[in-house]
This record gives structure tokens, sequence and C-alpha cells, in this order.
């Protein structure tokens, strides 16, 4: 009887080996191929917002949805029927808040357009669906009624509408930049600076880590913000009340992305974009050129 031939242990070894060393080859490009796509996905929705205010513009006399209505819903709540979401959007009351009952199972939809894949938290919390992208509140603003194009003087190409940042992870300290934020009261507005949080960051006081916990909030740091920090800024951003503040858009790395009035979206460079080139390209009607670094 013929004896079959079979694997030593050591070739049994050498052969897992060899499999071994090509999977730890082949899986940075996975990676990559991944972050890669990642990437595209986060420019591609922002894209699709950004166009579905010129739908919701041309369907509405040229007027763009406000930042945040007197029931606190956001642009993005109103853009729903112009993102093939209309039958999510016929079961919103709008008014009633968004913190009413007969809003619940709607403010917990997920939208997978809302979601940035690069930012590795998918909710803040368990009774809404989280958002990833702020609208600029210079044009998206409380009952703000800006139109197309007559109030954005500089250029439509030229002006930021929107755009992608970290949300929170639901800590009530101090640990991250990132993720939480320092949360005063509406009667703070007048005074709240850029460097208003350090202080209470430093002891960790009036720390809020629900940033951009529901697409429905159009809030301050829920559904807009203002840039009045350099992108990526080491001090905490603040909200009063939610009702304005300082903030900008923050990102793990260096790349954050960004919708213009125009329909375009573009990545910019945390480190390489001035805080002078930032602010022009928030304001749509300040007449600066903006720099070299654009």
């Amino acid at each position: 009887m013929r004896r079959r031939s079979a694997f030593t242990l050591f070739q049994l070894l050498t052969v897992l080996a060899i499999l071994a060393f090509g999977f730890a080859l082949f899986m940075p490009g996975i990676a990559k191929m991944r972050m890669m796509a990642a990437r595209a996905q986060g420019q591609n929705n922002i894209k699709q917002i950004v166009l579905s205010m010129h739908s919701y513009a041309d369907a509405n006399n040229g007027l763009l949805p406000p930042g945040v209505d007197d029931n606190n819903f956001s642009a993005s709540a109103k853009l729903l029927p112009y993102m093939e979401q209309g039958n999510l959007y016929n079961s919103i009351k709008f008014d009633k808040p968004i913190t009413d009952e007969a809003n619940a199972a709607a403010r917990k939809t997920v939208i997978a357009t809302f979601l940035d894949p690069r930012d590795p938290i998918k909710s803040v919390r368990d009774d809404c669906g989280a958002t990833n992208y702020l609208f600029n509140d210079q044009s998206f603003f409380r009952n703000s009624k800006t139109k197309f194009p007559q109030d954005f003087p500089d250029g439509l190409s030229n002006t930021i509408a929107i755009g992608a940042t970290l949300k929170g992870d639901g800590s009530e300290k101090a640990e991250d930049v990132r993720r939480q934020y320092v949360l005063l009261k509406k009667e703070d507005l007048k005074g709240v600076k850029p460097d208003t949080g350090a202080s209470f960051w430093k002891e960790s006081k009036n720390i809020a880590g629900d940033r951009c916990a529901s697409w429905m909030d159009g809030r301050f740091l829920q559904g807009t913000f203002n840039g009045k920090l350099k992108l990526n800024d080491e001090r905490p951003d603040v909200s009063c009340g939610g009702e304005g503040g300082v903030s900008t858009l923050r990102s793990l790395n260096d790349e954050i992305v960004v919708g213009l009035g125009d329909g375009s979206s573009r990545f910019v460079n945390a480190k390489k974009l001035s805080f002078k080139t930032w602010t022009y390209a928030l304001d749509p009607a300040d007449g600066m050129v903006l720099g070299s670094d654009w």
C-alpha cells in the first residue's frame, strides 16, 4: 500500500510563515484603501449637503434654510426632502420643539450622509442620530433668511457654508478639546472671547461632551459653528446656552473637509491654512481676498 505524502512540521511552519509575511505586507495596503475610501465618502457627504442647499433655495425663492428656528430645528432637518429623506421629513412635527416626544422616533434616526466615516465615534446619545457637519453661523443663524447669491458678495466659491468636525464622546471631564467643550449660560455670551474657556478647562468645570449629538438640533455646536478659533485650536470651544460662543472645526489629523457655497467641497490643512484666510473664507461679505494658502 502506497503511503500518502504529507507536510513535515518544518514545511508547515515555513508555509505559515510565508503566509503571515504576505498578510503583513498586504494589511497596510488594505488600511490605506479603507482610509482613502472613508476620506472620499466624507467629502461626498458634505457635497451632497451643499447641493441640497441649492435645491432648497431653488424651491424657496432663493432663500436658504435658517441655521436654527424657534423650536431649535437645524438647517439639516429642513434639507431632508432634498436629500431623498422626504418620508423622514414628513414625520417630523416642526411646530413642536425638537425635544418633544412627538419627534422622538425621527430624532433617533441615523442618517449616513450626516456621518463622517473617519470619525470612529458614531453616536453621542442613544436618543439621537448624530452628525459631523456644522453650518457656518455667519450665513446660517437663528431664523436667518440668507439668499443665494445676493448675500454672498464675496462669491459662493470663496465662502465656507459647512464643515466637518468631530463629535463629542459624552464625557463631562476636560480630556480632549476635540471631543469636549465649555458650556456656559446664555447670559455669558456678551463677554465670551477666544480665551474664555481656558480657565474652565484647566479646572474641568462646565464641561460638556455632546457636540454634534443630534442632526435635528441647530443650536451652536450642535448644528452651527463660527470659526472664531483657528482650525484644531488647542483652546476649547465655548457655547453659551447654544446661542453662540467661540468654536472651530476639529479633526483627528490636519485634514478638514469644508463645503463651499457654490456646491463644491475641498480639504483644507489645519496647519497650513492661516487664521486670517480661515476667517476671510467664513465671512460671505467682508470684501477680502483669500490668501495664497487657500
